[in-house]
């Protein structure tokens, strides 16, 4: 993000936050330090140190160390220490939430009812889940030999974390890694370091031991440099599909394990009996979540023919109805874009699709306000194969498309590279059970999008 002079000099007057490493905060001989804006005002909010590939050896190192012995605790003590973890971050959400929502401008009502105890939640099923081991024994493939399966921890984890969910992610990959005797290096992303910072304070208090869980901070290059190093087993990864591509290289010529949660494109399919109100609903709150910054949002509403205008004039009103505005007032459902190059990126879509011929029924317009806002945008008449119906917008867009007959909705939710999530309406079982198995998704829901976000909901 380019600053102005103004908000370098406001930068200047925040505080450093360090790495984390073996145990250590570490703030000399880094590779330089980063600053971290607020989305919601543009304004500097915190300096964090940046690791360069000292740092990011002396992290690798540092869990390589610590990984002996934390692997050979029982299942109830890395159980305890993780539920001890877990505590000590609900005694201080209060801060953690305001920190969460100062790097990445999430409203109140998400992040206090929504990230942090999703995060919490997880961490504490990690800690009682890996208690329950189930062995797993065959008979005797030869005589006088049982075969069985043995659970060892890999090693060394690199966490690297998107920006979107920088909590609930980190704590997602970090607590089944620590459950399983992993250690681990956490990477977060530039610019919403703070929270994940403050998880390797708190495991240090909490007495998990130093070298455990080591924080470096960094972009592209310290990113890099991790996911190559020798010792690292494993790299865990949430982001952008290039990302992901990219660790995948660095890491096949090690033959390293990976896991790689990408981008999404999910279509919302309105078969002709579905509640109409119910799929409005869920449409707003699938479309909107973390402003539309969700790599399973509602992007591509597919909507029967028969039901195409009423659920439109519906979902246009419904979506006018959603506050825009200060995330710390507690009324607020939307907050703004991650930064303002990502909001030119969102715009460019927006405009190349009305430039193609599309119309845009909703939004479509940059607020001239502090910030990175941008409106909930609602486009019709997109060609099914232009970008803005294909390629990841990340952003409260929506395309609106229609279909006549069952086979052609599904062949419509399935036109698309992507097949992270997906979501059908529809009253028949039978239909929501067929349409479920044909769309090519890892996930579908039925009746229902975006179910893990449940904790919160738009103001009424």
């Amino acid at each position: 993000f380019q600053m102005t002079a103004q908000q370098h000099e406001g930068a200047a007057a925040v505080a450093v936050w360090p790495l984390v490493i073996g145990g250590a905060e570490v703030s000399e001989g880094v590779a330089g330090v980063d600053t971290v804006v607020d989305p919601a005002t543009g304004d500097p909010c915190a300096r964090v140190c940046r690791a360069g590939p000292e740092q990011v050896d002396a992290a690798v190192c540092a869990a390589s160390v610590a990984f002996p012995a934390w692997a050979a605790l029982s299942y109830a003590e890395r159980s305890t220490a993780l539920l001890r973890l877990a505590d000590a971050l609900s005694a201080d959400s209060q801060r953690l939430a305001r920190l969460e929502q100062m790097c990445t401008g999430k409203p109140t009502k998400l992040v206090t009812n929504g990230d942090i105890p999703l995060a919490l939640d997880n961490l504490r099923y990690f800690a009682g889940i890996v208690r329950r081991q189930e062995g797993v024994a065959n008979g005797e493939y030869m005589r006088g030999y049982t075969s069985f399966v043995r659970r060892e921890p890999v090693g060394v984890v690199a966490v690297v974390c998107p920006w979107n969910y920088p909590l609930v992610i980190t704590i997602w990959k970090l607590a089944p890694a620590l459950a399983a005797g992993c250690t681990t290096v956490i990477k977060p992303a530039p610019n919403t370091p703070l929270t994940t910072i403050e998880v390797a304070r708190a495991a240090l208090r909490c007495g998990i031991p130093p070298g455990v869980l080591n924080v470096v901070c960094g972009g592209a290059e310290t990113g890099e440099a991790l996911c190559r190093h020798r010792d690292v087993a494993l790299v865990a990864f949430t982001g952008s599909t290039k990302t992901g591509r990219r660790i995948a290289e660095l890491a096949s010529p090690m033959m390293k394990r990976i896991t790689l949660e990408l981008g999404g494109k999910a279509p919302f399919v309105v078969f002709r009996d579905a509640n109409i109100d119910a799929a409005v609903q869920g449409a707003v709150v699938g479309a909107t979540q973390n402003t539309g910054q969700d790599c399973t949002a509602a992007t591509r509403l597919i909507i029967h023919e028969s039901l195409y205008d009423e659920f439109v004039t519906k979902f246009v009103a419904a979506c006018k109805q959603v506050v825009v505005g200060d995330p710390t007032d507690p009324v607020t459902d939307l907050g703004p874009l991650i930064s303002a190059e990502h909001r030119s990126r969102v715009h460019e879509f927006v405009t190349e699709a009305r430039n193609s011929g599309a119309k845009v029924l909703l939004g479509g317009v940059v607020p001239q306000t502090k910030g990175f806002f941008y409106p909930i945008t609602i486009i019709a008449g997109a060609d099914p194969s232009s970008r803005c119906v294909q390629e990841e917008i990340f952003g409260p867009v929506v395309v609106l498309l229609t279909f006549c007959n069952e086979d052609e909705g599904i062949a419509l939710a399935n036109d698309t590279n992507y097949g992270l999530g997906a979501s059908v309406w529809t009253k028949d079982v039978h239909l929501a059970m067929k349409a479920a198995a044909a769309i090519r998704a890892g996930t579908v829901w039925i009746n229902d999008h975006l179910p893990i976000s449940m904790y919160c909901t738009l103001h009424e």
